[in-house]
């Protein structure tokens, strides 16, 4: 998927989660954070950031910030991106997992939750679930980078949906390119790490994608092992 043009600043300061502080050839800029984990790795005062001008409406910021550049790899601080990306990849069959599928209603209620993706295909619904991981540690990705009380609710739907009769996925788009695995980030949330792992005894599907990340465009690159 093509990014919108971006403008390259600094990171300052994140006074809340929603927004972040940028100094953009000169100019104190309030940028608004689609992510709201921590990131303290990625958002580091005096750290190059690439930002995206955002028009109109009731806005109270007119950017916001779309990638980090680390040592080795650009990364992307849009959650948002994770439903566009995998949708691109599965219409263009790079998704093997999900090569049976035909089509992608997006966010679709479950039980008592709301989840990214139901798949449907001749072999029945698979319910998808993305999460986005922008946390690398020694080359491994790892989610959530705090508690995440939702993403706790969204593997027990799973979970749910696959003792019912279906197909379910968690699915971790890891925003950048330099990750070699993928696993739970059992340090900061063990109570998602037992969860994920007793979905994927109960038979859910656990998946880690990289990405490619450059100033122009971002697409699923590869597949990472899952180590649970």
């Amino acid at each position: 998927m093509l990014l919108p043009p971006l403008i390259p600043g600094l990171f300052l300061e994140r006074p809340n989660r929603f927004i972040a502080i940028v100094d953009a050839q000169g100019e104190r800029l309030r940028v608004h954070v689609a992510d709201t984990g921590r990131m303290r790795e990625l958002l580091v005062p005096g750290r190059t950031v690439y930002i995206a001008g955002k028009a109109g409406g009731m806005r109270k910021t007119a950017y916001d910030l779309q990638l980090v550049r680390m040592p080795q790899s650009l990364v992307s601080c849009d959650s948002r991106l994770p439903r566009a990306l995998f949708a691109e990849a599965l219409a263009a069959g790079r998704l093997p997992p999900f090569a049976a599928y035909r089509t992608l209603r997006p966010e679709v209620a479950y039980g008592h939750s709301r989840l990214d993706a139901m798949l449907t295909g001749p072999s029945g619904r698979c319910y998808v679930e993305l999460k986005s991981a922008t946390l690398v540690v020694r080359g491994k990705a790892i989610f959530p980078d705090a508690p995440t009380e939702r993403g706790r609710r969204h593997v027990e739907t799973l979970i749910q949906a696959k003792r019912e009769g279906h197909q379910a996925a968690a699915v971790f788009i890891v925003q950048r390119s330099d990750a070699t695995s993928f696993g739970p980030n059992d340090a900061t949330d063990p109570d998602f790490g037992r969860l994920l792992r007793k979905a994927h005894r109960a038979g859910v599907q656990v998946h880690a994608f990289a990405c490619a990340v450059t100033i122009k465009e971002m697409r699923l690159a590869k597949s990472l092992p899952v180590r649970l």
